[in-house]
């Protein structure tokens, strides 16, 4: 199993904990694709205002694995991706996408299956008139994120490893499930967290 498919697999929480609780995109995130997830590496996406014609650049660049990020300078709830630029987007082997903005065709979106969340749904559309920047650095929900950045997408949300730190921040996350797995295990046989964790003496000095 790829680096990317390891971290969709073991899911944003666990990621963001093993990572020293950094990378969080905090955001109120719809997940469209009911059960979906996804890794990959991030592709940032300045939009003008209102607008798509960056998304639609970004698309004809993608390469196989990229999750797209998308936002705006004043994030809106304009729809920034439709089923036509997802179905672009699926057929050039995007991993998913992080719209910092609204989309729209929900449930063609749904059919199609391409992992996307996004901050609003809305029937709103954009322009397709103001130049932005592909693969600059982009602020969403409070993390910065880079190009070359990996993104881990869930039920739970969205977080951020940086570049240089995906394999320590894999293998932290590695460690993880397998203490988490153990302690499962115990929990499982009746044991409880609050003397497992030492939470019991903060409680009853």
């Amino acid at each position: 199993m790829g680096v990317y498919e390891e971290l969709a697999r073991l899911g944003s929480a666990t990621v963001y904990e093993a990572a020293g609780r950094e990378g969080l995109v905090d955001l109120p995130l719809h997940r469209v694709v009911p059960g979906s997830r996804a890794a990959g590496r991030a592709r940032p996406v300045m939009c003008g205002q209102d607008d798509n014609l960056m998304v639609h650049a970004a698309v004809a660049h993608a390469r196989p694995g990229d999750v797209l990020v998308l936002t705006m300078p004043d994030p809106a709830p304009v729809a920034l991706v439709g089923d036509l630029l997802a179905t672009q987007a699926r057929v050039r082997g995007v991993a998913g996408m992080l719209v910092d903005g609204a989309v729209r065709d929900v449930d063609e979106l749904v059919e199609l299956g391409l992992p996307i969340w996004a901050r609003w749904v809305r029937v709103r559309g954009a322009a397709k008139d103001v130049p932005g920047t592909l693969d600059a650095p982009v602020v969403v929900g409070g993390r910065r994120i880079e190009a070359g950045d990996a993104v881990v997408l869930d039920g739970d949300g969205a977080a951020v490893v940086a570049a240089a730190r995906i394999d320590e921040v894999l293998e932290a996350s590695l460690a993880r499930e397998e203490r988490e797995r153990r302690k499962r295990e115990q929990l499982l046989a009746g044991a409880v967290s609050y003397d497992l964790d030492g939470l019991r003496e903060r409680v009853e000095r």
